[in-house]
């Protein structure tokens, strides 16, 4: 026996073929929004398993961030463009090394051997051994600031550049020491403690002395 129309409920009446038309094109857009919300939900998590994945297999190292520069090796291949004895550091442990190379000042044209270190403390200290440096190369790798006094290391005599207090943007060279040997100019400069300054100064001292005439 054949099925009559359907009767609505809210409408009290059988539905019309147009209702009827609009009512199942309303569930087939449904069924796919459904679908469309599952099939997103399902590469969401397929994406967070691979990520996950990839961080439990991908091996991890406690070693820092920073490169840790072999400073006898550059300065090895650095020699070769100077007759002065370059200044390498045997620093204790804690000392690392994160850039080393001969540098050229785009302004008077004078030539360092320039390697940067980071303290024990987390500190930097830069340490510039200049090659017939002139006062305008000092002056401008100190920030134009001015001397503070003098302190001896291990026999050397250095000029203190002491800017720490004062409210200056003065870059790197928050505190600064300045020795010459020679054909060589050294300079350390940077926001390290006395000590770690004194350490640096200390073990390049032989080195400054080698460079006296």
């Amino acid at each position: 026996m054949a099925r009559g129309p359907r009767v609505v409920a809210e409408l009290g009446r059988p539905e019309t073929p147009a209702e009827t038309a609009a009512r199942k094109a309303q569930g087939a857009a449904d069924r796919r929004r459904r679908q469309t919300v599952t099939n997103l939900l399902g590469s969401l998590f397929a994406s967070l398993a691979v990520v996950l994945v990839i961080v439990l297999i991908v091996p991890r190292s406690d070693t820092p961030i920073e490169p840790d520069i072999d400073v006898a090796s550059v300065a090895e291949q650095a020699a070769i463009a100077t007759s002065e004895t370059l200044a390498v550091p045997e620093l204790p442990e804690g000392w690392r090394a994160n850039a080393a190379e001969l540098r050229t000042s785009g302004v008077d044209g004078v030539t360092s051997w320039y390697v940067g270190y980071l303290t024990p403390g987390d500190e930097y200290i830069g340490m510039y051994q200049a090659f017939d440096a002139n006062p305008t190369w000092v002056a401008e790798t100190l920030e134009r600031t001015l001397a503070a006094g003098v302190t001896e290391v291990d026999g050397v005599e250095w000029t203190v550049y002491d800017n720490r207090d004062t409210l200056d943007d003065v870059g790197n060279a928050r505190y600064g020491l300045v020795t010459e040997a020679g054909g060589s100019t050294f300079v350390l400069l940077g926001t390290g403690t006395d000590d770690e300054f004194r350490t640096i100064a200390s073990e390049i001292a032989p080195t400054v002395v080698a460079n006296l005439p």
